[in-house]
Formats: structure tokens, sequence, C-alpha cells
């Protein structure tokens, strides 16, 4: 199966922001848990140590990356089982990240959120993240994992054609 891409941008006062959106027939506390144990992201994104705090930084592999290189990121905002807020440095640039959970019945939504500077390099930026969180999406349910060849190229012309809407 080809995936299709999902994610749209959005204008803020601050820039732009891509997002992405996902819905598990879960509760929203087994999400929170694929999101922040480091047993269940090592499964779709990439194992972590640590300590785990608001203001603290972590370690993460990015396990599906060429040579499985390690990240530092910092813990900005962790309201259980809702929000969670990342940023990191890297030589790619500034990464501000939020994983906005949503329950609605049996279902939870998540509401992934890249707040961006420049949708420079969209087109690289959004195929990777419809990947990885295909790949929690599997996790969590126990299916196969995507290949990322199925990803990109293939959505970079839907990203790199999208414009912020408010």
């Amino acid at each position: 199966m080809i995936p299709t891409p999902s994610g749209r941008l959005f204008g803020t006062d601050s820039g732009p922001d891509l997002v992405v959106t996902r819905e598990f027939r879960a509760p929203i506390d087994d999400v929170w848990a694929s999101l922040t144990e480091p047993d269940r992201t090592a499964r779709w994104y990439g194992r972590w140590t640590g300590r785990a705090a608001p203001g603290q930084r972590v370690r993460v592999q990015l396990a599906f990356e060429e040579g499985e290189p390690w990240s530092e990121m910092r813990i900005d905002a962790c309201e259980p089982p809702r929000r969670l807020a990342l940023s990191a440095l890297d030589e790619s640039g500034a990464w501000r990240l939020e994983l906005l959970l949503t329950q609605r019945g049996a279902r939870t939504e998540l509401r992934f959120v890249q707040h961006l500077d420049t949708v420079e390099g969209i087109g690289e930026i959004g195929p990777g993240w419809e990947y990885y969180l295909d790949r929690l999406v599997a996790a969590h349910q126990d299916t196969a994992m995507p290949s990322f060849d199925d990803y990109y190229p293939a959505m970079k012309t839907y990203f790199d054609q999208l414009s912020p809407s408010r």
C-alpha cells in the first residue's frame, strides 16, 4: 500500500507550523505511553536515555536513520497525557516539536506539530514525519513497519507545494 500524505501547513504569528495527525483506537494513556516510554519509542523512533522532566535533556537514538545517530532533545513541556513539547538543535537547524493528544470516546487523536522558521526543506521534512508517525501506528497496532522508500521522494512534491493557511 502506498501511503497518502496528510500533512498541512498553518500560518501562525511566529511562523509556519507543519501539522500531521494520526488516530488510534486506544485510550489516551496507552498512546501517551507509546510516545514517552523508552521501550515503546524504541519500536518506532528510537530509544532514549536521561531524566525525563520539563527543562531536562534526554539523548535519543534515531534508530531508523542512517548510522543510527544520537540526538539531544530538551523537554520544554510535559503535561501527561495530553502534551509533550520538545526542542533540539542539530546540523539541520532547530527542531521545535509538540505532540498533542485528544481522546474522543474510544479513540485518541495525535496532532504532531513542528514549529518551523521557514518552509525551506519541507519536501524532505514532511515525508519523514509521515513515515515516523506511520511507524508509530504500526508499532501500536503490531503490524508490519512501512518502508521509507514509499515516502520519499514520492511525497516530496506534495509537501513542496503546501502553502500555509490560517
